[in-house]
C-alpha cells in the first residue's frame, strides 16, 4: 500500500503521524512510505532520517494526498486540506468530529474512508489510540496549571505544593480516566491537595486504592462539584464520552462561585469541553478570562512537547497502521473489532450513531 505521511498544519501543531521507526517498519513489510518535506521537523526529524531508510520525500502536501492510499496523521484535515481528500482513499487520524459539524459534513462529502484514532476500542472499553496522549495532557494540564497559577500569568499566586507551614492549593479534576489519573498523579507528587470526581464507582475504589493519601476521590453529582468551587484553585476538565460532546459539568454562572485567579484547564476541549466558558483556543494565544477565572483550553495540547508525544503515538498506532495496509481496510476492520469501533465514515455513509444525533444527520 502507498502510505502518506503530510505535514500538520494546525496552529503550534509540531507533531507528525510516525517516526523514522515506524516508517522502516511499513517500507520493512513491503509498503511504500510519501513524506512531506520537513514534516518531521517540528518532532526532530529531517528528512534524510526518513530517506535513509527508503521514503519518498515529496515537496507538497498535495503531492502526499495524490500519490498515496492511506493518509497517517495526528489531526483532523482543516479547511485547506478538504479538498486534497480523494474519495475511496483512507484518512487515519484524530478526527474529534463530535467538536465539528463543519468537518463531519465535509468529511462525509470527500467520501472517504476515515477511521478516528479516538474511538478505536479494545474489549475492556480501553481506547489505545486516545490513551498516549491522553497522559501526555493529562500530565501537561498539571504543568501549564500550575505556571498559570503564578500572579504575573493572572492566577491567584499559589504554588501548588504550598512550602513547609503554608498549605498547599486545591486542585479538582472532573473525571477518573486516563487524563484525570495522570493529572492527579503529576499534582499530587507536587504535593497539591487533590479531588478526583467521577460517577463510575469501581473506578474510584481502584484510584483510592491507587493514589497516595493527598489524593482523595469523591461521587460526581453536581452538588459534589458546587461544594469545591470556592476553595479549588485549579480545575481540570478531563471528561471523556466515546465520540460524544463532552457535556457541561461547570456551568458560566458557576464561575461567580470562584475566587479571582482560579485556573480551569479543560483537557475535553477536544470534545467540546465539559466547561461551559470553554473554547478552543491554540498554543499562540492559550487563555482568556471570564469573570475574573483564568481559562486555558488549547485543543492540541500534546503538540507542545512533539518529541515525546511523536514517540508515544506511533508505538500505539503502527500496528493498526500496518493492518490495515497488510489487508486493506475492509478485511482489517473485520478482523479486528477494535478498529471497526474507529471506522466512521465509508464513501459517503456516516456510520456512527452518536454523531448522527449530535448534527441530526
Amino acid at each position: 500500500m502507498k502510505i502518506g505521511i503530510p505535514k500538520e498544519i494546525k496552529n503550534f501543531e509540531f507533531r507528525v503521524g510516525m517516526t523514522p521507526a515506524g516508517v522502516d517498519a511499513l517500507i520493512q513489510n513491503g509498503h511504500e512510505v510519501f513524506v512531506e518535506m520537513n514534516a518531521g521537523l517540528g518532532s526532530g526529524f529531517d528528512d534524510l532520517s526518513y530517506s535513509s531508510i527508503g521514503a519518498i520525500i515529496l515537496p507538497t502536501a498535495n503531492d502526499v494526498y495524490q500519490f498515496s492510499d492511506m493518509i497517517v496523521k495526528v489531526k483532523e484535515p482543516l479547511v485547506s486540506e478538504f479538498s486534497l481528500i480523494r474519495p475511496g482513499q483512507i484518512l487515519f487520524t484524530y478526527f474529534h468530529f463530535a467538536a465539528s459539524k463543519e468537518l463531519t459534513i465535509a468529511m462525509i462529502q470527500s467520501k472517504a474512508i476515515c477511521i478516528a484514532y479516538e474511538t478505536v476500542e479494545l474489549s475492556d472499553h480501553s481506547l489505545p489510540l486516545l490513551t498516549p496522549m491522553s497522559e501526555v495532557a493529562g500530565r501537561m494540564a498539571i504543568q501549564v496549571g500550575a505556571y498559570y497559577l503564578a500572579k504575573p500569568q493572572g492566577g491567584k499566586g499559589k504554588m501548588l505544593g504550598g512550602v513547609p507551614g503554608v498549605r498547599p492549593a486545591n486542585v479538582l479534576i472532573l473525571g477518573g480516566g486516563v487524563v484525570g489519573t495522570q493529572a492527579a498523579k503529576m499534582a499530587a507528587g507536587l504535593g497539591a491537595n487533590v479531588t478526583i470526581l467521577d460517577t463510575n464507582l469501581a473506578r474510584l475504589r481502584y484510584l483510592n486504592d491507587t493514589m497516595p493519601s493527598n489524593v482523595t476521590t469523591q461521587f460526581s453529582t453536581q452538588m459534589a462539584i458546587q461544594e469545591h468551587l470556592s476553595s479549588t484553585d485549579l480545575v481540570v476538565g478531563a471528561v471523556l464520552l466515546h465520540g460524544a460532546k463532552a457535556p457541561h459539568l461547570i456551568k458560566k454562572e458557576d464561575l461567580k462561585k470562584m475566587s479571582p485567579g482560579t485556573v480551569i484547564v479543560d483537557v475535553a476541549v477536544d470534545q467540546g469541553g465539559c466547561i461551559e466558558t470553554c473554547r478552543p483556543t491554540t498554543h499562540h494565544d492559550p487563555i482568556f478570562f471570564v469573570d475574573d477565572v483564568l481559562h486555558y483550553c488549547v485543543a492540541n495540547m500534546p503538540g507542545a512537547v512533539p518529541q515525546t508525544s511523536t514517540a508515544a503515538l506511533t508505538q500505539a498506532t503502527l500496528p493498526y497502521v500496518q493492518l490495515i495496509a497488510n489487508q486493506g481496510w475492509q478485511l482489517a476492520c473485520e478482523n479486528n473489532i477494535g478498529l471497526k469501533y474507529g471506522l466512521t465514515m465509508e464513501n459517503g455513509r456516516l456510520l456512527d450513531a452518536k454523531l448522527a444525533k449530535e448534527f441530526s444527520l
